[in-house]
Order: structure tokens, then sequence, then C-alpha cells
């Protein structure tokens, strides 16, 4: 997907990438909170930077910031993906039967939200689920194996 980019850049440029995005966002919705986008484009590149600079040490922190994630560190993330999204989706049920028993008008993002994650899950599963199961790999062609015993 980001092949094109270097590893130690890949989480700097989307730190970057992210912050102009907000930035612009609040210099599109102007006001007198204009300013905020300054601060957001000088936070984000902070970030930017001490994520470059992380990412050159040789340490866990210098691995997960260069993309050098190993599978330990890998599985890691994968466990606290999952349970920040089973935080939300519980957070969002919580909304959306809170709305519904107050009778509020404001329910439906919680719905939306929701429906993201449901949806998400379900293409998770088409995507990284697993394909139809074929005979093992030690399983005998008919033949019986040989005890090493025997």
């Amino acid at each position: 997907m980001m092949t094109f980019i270097p590893p130690r850049l890949r989480k700097p440029t989307g730190v970057a990438v992210a912050g102009a995005l907000f930035a612009a966002a609040w210099l599109v919705r102007g006001g007198p909170l204009w300013w905020v986008s300054i601060l957001a484009v000088i936070a984000a590149a902070v970030r930017a930077i001490s994520l470059y600079r992380a990412g050159g040490k040789d340490t866990d922190e210098g691995a997960l910031a260069g993309s050098r994630a190993d599978e330990r560190q890998q599985l890691l993330s994968l466990r606290s993906r999952a349970l920040a999204c089973n935080l939300a989706v519980a957070a969002a049920f919580i909304g959306l039967t809170a709305a519904i028993a107050v009778n509020a008008a404001w329910w439906w993002p919680f719905a939306v939200i929701l429906a993201v994650a449901g949806f998400g899950y379900l293409l998770g599963l088409s995507t990284y689920g697993v394909a139809e199961e074929g005979a093992a790999d030690d399983a005998s062609a008919g033949h019986e194996a040989r005890s090493a015993a025997s």
C-alpha cells in the first residue's frame, strides 16, 4: 500500500497529513477560532519530527516508529486495536441506548458508529478469514503411518 514511502517515513508522513487535514478543517471553519489551525500544524510537525527521530533508534519504540515491528509488537498492536474497537462499540451502544431512553434526536451518530464498526468487522472477516478447509499437511493419503516405536 505505502511501499513507495521508506518505512522510517511512513508514520511521520501519516501524522503530517492527518495534522494538515485537521488544520485545514479549522481554517475552513473560520470564525474566531481560526488560529487553532496554526496550533494543529505545529503539533503535527512536532509529532512527525519526534516520530522520525525515534524511528532511527534501535529500540522497541524505534522499531514501532520506524515501521519495523516484529511479530510480538505486531500482535500487541493488533490486540490494542481490537480492545479500542470493542470499547468504541460499547460506548456507541451505551450512547444509542441512552439517546433512545430519553427520546433524544441525537441517537443517529451512535447508530452510524455501530453500523461502521459492524461493516468493518464483516469486511475483516471476509478479507482475513480462513478460506475453505483443505486436507491437513500431515494428513495421510489413505495409508496408515508407521509409528516410530514399531
